[in-house]
């Protein structure tokens, strides 16, 4: 509302997800991942959370970016359909497990607490409880990274443009090593296609390999992918010539008018 100020944003290039770690029981089950996804309020959690500032992600590839599929599926909210996969899965009377929320804030996550608050009350109406945990940054970074957590919520910025930055580096089984797949997931078809979009030139072809391996990560959901987040960057109202960078920094070849 300030007529002296401008305000500038982006659909960056980012992700916001909720990581399982699928080396822990019961996560390693894909009926309990796919489970807890039904059972998560993604649009209210957007709604409460970003208010206006983010919008719904179904895929670890932001939708403005090469091979994102946009005929991919997402899970609708379906606490019943959860439940029935709980029990097929053994836990119909539901189990605790922790839920690691970030102790800083990101165009991806502008609120963790909030929204780990939110997931517990969702997965609490299908028997799931969920401790809320909090660390240090670096301590939080550090336990991911040695797979101590149960569940964790993370993200990405893009480094490079590239979506080898967010299919491989967040869920490449040699990134569980690395430690920047906070789901510790490694499935060899998903792997594959990955891999061998390193290799290929041609654009299409690339996108097409993306956007099979998205429908392998729909299928195992070894996250909740929540949000795409908006960058904000304000100038001086007689300023111009100004962008804000996809990957969330500004680019500008800005004058004072």
């Amino acid at each position: 509302k300030n007529k002296d100020l401008t305000l500038h944003s982006v659909d960056a290039l980012n992700v916001g997800y909720l990581a399982f770690n699928t080396e822990k029981k019961p996560f390693d089950n894909v009926l309990v991942r796919q489970a807890l996804n039904y059972a998560t309020d993604k649009k209210a959690i957007i709604n409460a959370v970003f208010l206006g500032s983010g919008t719904v992600a179904k895929s670890p590839i932001p939708p403005n970016m090469m091979g994102f599929n946009k005929d991919l599926q997402d899970y609708a909210y379906d606490p019943q359909k959860a439940k029935n996969l709980l029990k097929q899965a053994g836990l119909e009377n539901g189990f605790e497990a922790t839920l690691w929320s970030m102790p800083v804030q990101r165009p991806y996550n502008p609120n963790s607490r909030r929204i780990a608050e939110m997931i517990q009350s969702d997965w609490a109406k299908v028997g799931v409880k969920a401790k809320i945990v909090s660390y240090e940054w670096g301590e939080y970074l550090s336990g991911m990274r040695k797979g101590e957590h149960d569940t964790a919520l993370f993200g990405w910025m893009s480094d490079n443009g590239d979506p080898d930055n967010f299919a491989d580096v967040l869920l490449g089984c040699d990134s569980i090593k690395t430690g920047s797949n906070a789901a510790r997931w490694c499935d060899k078809e998903y792997n594959s296609l990955v891999e061998k979009a390193k290799l290929v030139s041609k654009p299409e072809e690339r996108a097409a390999l993306y956007q099979q391996s998205q429908e392998i990560f729909y299928q195992q959901a070894p996250w909740i992918a929540l949000a795409n987040g908006k960058t904000f960057y304000a100038t001086r109202s007689n300023v111009s010539g100004y962008s804000v960078s996809l990957m969330g920094s500004d680019f500008s070849k800005a004058k004072l008018n």
